[in-house]
């Protein structure tokens, strides 16, 4: 047991057979009457995010997560295979855990895997990564940077938002979490 004074973004509470991390948090000292802590919670499986208000000092229950780092190997049905990095061993992690992360990884990519009590809860992918654009509609004479998007789809499968002037074959950076183009890779 913790006291709410501890929470810290990161932090992952259980509370009602439910893990909850903290996305973001204020610890507040009102004028009149008692501090508390409010918080910003995401639920780990689900992904629902909701608004928490803890009185000052009150016994809440943390999860012991254990977030390490994996390569991510292969893709087998709906599965996904990643090796542990300190001792390869291989976890199989399902579909549905990996989420909308399956867009944008690559076979050998480095990511991070939580895990509470050996079950996989996540996988986080570094903020960007750099994808070939396999696919997008030709672009014209005069089209600028300034001028607007087109649909393209990179390597992965996924489709991003990209410059009028990028063609087929270019190599860009795109967010993991938004799926924006962030710019163009020159090798």
């Amino acid at each position: 047991m913790a006291s709410s004074n501890d929470i810290k973004n990161g932090t992952v509470i259980k509370e009602n057979g439910q893990l909850w991390s903290v996305v973001e948090f204020q610890h507040v000292k009102p004028g009149k009457g008692g501090a508390f802590v409010r918080t910003k919670q995401k639920n780990v499986l689900s992904g629902k995010i909701i608004d928490k208000t803890y009185n000052a000092g009150a016994k809440i229950e943390t999860a012991l997560v254990d977030r390490r780092d994996y390569q991510y190997l292969y893709q087998d049905g709906n599965d996904f295979v990643f090796m542990d990095q300190a001792d390869y061993d291989q976890l199989t992690v399902s579909g549905t855990v990996v989420g909308d992360a399956s867009k944008f990884m690559l076979e050998n990519q480095q990511v991070q895997i939580a895990l509470h009590e050996g079950d996989p809860l996540y996988v986080e992918l570094p903020p960007s990564v750099v994808l070939e654009v396999t696919y997008t509609e030709p672009g014209l004479q005069g089209d600028r940077s300034t001028g607007g998007t087109k649909s393209a789809t990179v390597e992965t499968g996924a489709e991003i938002q990209v410059p009028l002037f990028l063609e087929t074959g270019t190599r860009v950076k795109v967010d993991t979490r938004t799926g924006d183009y962030l710019g163009r890779v020159n090798d």
